[in-house]
């Protein structure tokens, strides 16, 4: 007999990832940490380009947040559409996980590909906190996308009066 493991088929593998990125989807930083403390790769991605913090932050664990950014998943790195773990905590609206992430060195702009920023995203669902939050950390409000649109322009876009209010209010 061997005392060497026995290797995974690849449908095993593909199960178990399926697995891994469950575990981020729900939160679950105590398996997290005990997987990451055992090898598993902190930026191990999807087949959407998703790592295991995008998924984390997207869903509002902000526990399997910070055990992920303890063991150096990267911030910065943005899933196949362009994503940023920022721009997603923004968008669900989630302070806590977008605190998280800027402790754990994420970019305050947290842009997409096209430009669109954390603050913009924040802004067009109308996420009052994490506006005054990602301001107070120096996001430019001034910023623009490809489109040239501002945080401000998209809050008006879709309606999102509070933050309207709150910006048109910053930049007078």
């Amino acid at each position: 007999m061997s005392d060497q493991p026995r290797q995974m088929t690849p449908e095993e593998a593909a199960d178990f990832a399926e697995q891994v990125f469950n575990k981020a989807r729900e939160g679950d930083a105590a398996m997290l940490a005990a997987l990451l403390s055992k090898g598993l790769p902190p930026n191990l991605r999807n087949h959407k380009g998703d790592t295991l913090l995008m998924l984390a932050a997207y869903h509002g664990h902000v526990d399997a947040v910070k055990v992920l950014l303890e063991h150096k998943a990267d911030p910065q790195i943005r899933n196949d559409n362009g994503q940023s773990p920022i721009a997603g905590a923004a968008f669900k609206g989630d302070l806590a996980v977008v605190t998280a992430l800027v402790d754990g060195g994420a970019q305050i702009e947290g842009s997409s590909f096209d430009g669109r920023t954390a603050l913009m995203m924040a802004a067009m669902f109308n996420r009052t906190a994490i506006v005054d939050y990602l301001i107070g950390k120096g996001a430019d409000p001034k910023a623009k996308d490809a489109n040239g649109i501002t945080a401000l322009d998209a809050a008006k876009t879709m309606g999102a009066a509070d933050t309207t209010a709150q910006l048109e209010k910053i930049l007078a």
